[in-house]
């Protein structure tokens, strides 16, 4: 299995992976704009996604917005953003037919190129701002979504400790922004931070599907570049804090089940030697529904709605996360402290080694099935400042010792164990 060919362009304010494959009948168009994460500024970064989704000053309205999409064949936009270590990236993928299983001969592809380049650097204005109006509706549907998070108890909890668990680092910054900032924000210091991210951000455009390299690469030219800006890499390198003593933290909500979440500090993230020894030891830990967390905590002893692990792969996290009922707290949390010891200890099968190596590896194989999932891995390596063919990536995991495995787990150290909890369960 490869990788399609990646082709890398550095281009006029921006940079250019074109990704030529027969295996989609669409074609993928994705522009990722990265910046450093920073207090100022991450809820308009947050709210902006959503006001460049709604009109441009060519389809000033809802109906002829949606109508320009609906005339390419139902082309399909969406946008996100996530952090990416200390990172913040915002997506925006655009979905469109390929034009050469159409009839007629619609220049689609060049279309769609329009439509995206006037989403992203024309959008509907009026006088100095974006339209209030668009502006005043996003920012509710913004505060929806922060208030929500607290009505998710499991996300609140996550949230809460990365609060505590990364204070002082960028890394603790909300992805969604903070109420609080709602009220200062004018459609016109909107459209102000708007231009700064237009011109200062990281931009990376993929293109994937089946297509004339030259042809795109002509038509990115059109309608990506972006003059004065130098698109030089804006990387915020990742805060690794060494773990003295964990700390527990106790908070009380109104919940019906107890959210028991723990954070770990690996000091592995992806593009290290032993990245791959982390998606193995991850797992037998708590990654799949063969590991020991669910397996120990859930079946064995019925104490958790569930219990499972992930890992941040540019910030060195490893996280668990666990359902209980608060009277079950002291021996939940005993019982994942004890399979992370067991994995210290090598307490695992070369056979469970083995297993748990094709599950990460078809994990793999399916994200790069999808077009938007192979752009993700091909952009992590390219912030990680590797380069490496989807068989090297499975051959490294296949390599995987059960000794590299509880190396690995040495090196995992706890961070904080945080419980969100009604009111028994845990000691003040």
């Amino acid at each position: 299995m490869k990788i399609t060919k990646e082709t890398i362009l550095e281009k006029d304010g921006y940079r250019l992976h074109i990704l030529p494959s027969k295996k989609y009948k669409t074609m993928n168009i994705v522009a990722k704009f990265k910046a450093p994460l920073k207090r100022d500024g991450i809820t308009e970064r947050a709210l902006l996604p959503h006001v460049l989704q709604k009109a441009t000053n060519q389809h000033p309205s809802v109906r002829s917005f949606q109508a320009a999409f609906e005339n390419l064949y139902g082309t399909a936009l969406s946008s996100d953003g996530s952090k990416k270590g200390e990172n913040h990236v915002i997506s925006f993928r655009m979905e469109v037919v390929n034009e050469s299983y159409l009839n007629d001969n619609e220049p689609i592809l060049e279309e769609a190129f329009q439509l995206f380049h006037n989403v992203l650097f024309d959008p509907k204005t009026v006088e100095n701002g974006f339209d209030p109006e668009i502006v005043e509706r996003e920012k509710q549907t913004l505060e929806q979504k922060i208030t929500s998070i607290k009505d998710d108890k499991m996300s609140y909890a996550n949230l809460r400790l990365m609060d505590h668990m990364c204070k002082g680092e960028p890394y603790a910054l909300h992805v969604h922004g903070y109420q609080e900032d709602m009220s200062s924000i004018t459609p016109e210091s909107l459209y102000t931070y708007y231009q700064q991210m237009i011109k200062q951000d990281m931009l990376d455009v993929y293109v994937i599907g089946d297509m004339d390299e030259k042809d795109v690469e002509t038509l990115t030219d059109r309608y990506f570049h972006r003059s004065g800006s130098t698109n030089e890499d804006n990387d915020q390198v990742s805060v690794s804090k060494e773990v003295q003593d964990s700390s527990e933290i106790i908070e009380r909500e109104e919940v019906n089940q107890g959210k028991l979440h723990l954070g770990y500090r690996t000091y592995t993230k992806f593009g290290d030697d032993d990245y791959y020894a982390l998606q193995v030891f991850n797992g037998i830990f708590g990654g799949f529904p063969s590991s020991k967390l669910f397996m120990n905590v859930r079946e064995k002893h019925s104490l958790a709605y569930y219990a499972a692990s992930r890992f941040e792969s540019h910030k060195g996290l490893l996280l668990v996360f666990s359902g209980v009922d608060p009277k079950d707290y002291d021996q939940a949390k005993s019982i994942i402290l004890d399979q992370m010891e067991a994995m210290k200890n090598g307490d695992f099968t070369e056979e469970q080694v083995e297993e748990t190596k094709e599950q990460v590896i078809n994990q793999l194989k399916e994200t790069m099935d999808n077009a938007n999932g192979l752009i993700e891995v091909l952009y992590h390596q390219m912030l990680s400042g590797i380069d490496m063919p989807a068989d090297q990536l499975i051959e490294n995991i296949r390599g995987v010792t059960k000794e590299q495995v509880v190396q690995m787990a040495e090196k995992i150290k706890l961070d904080t164990i945080y419980f969100l909890t009604s009111h028994e369960g845990g000691e003040e």
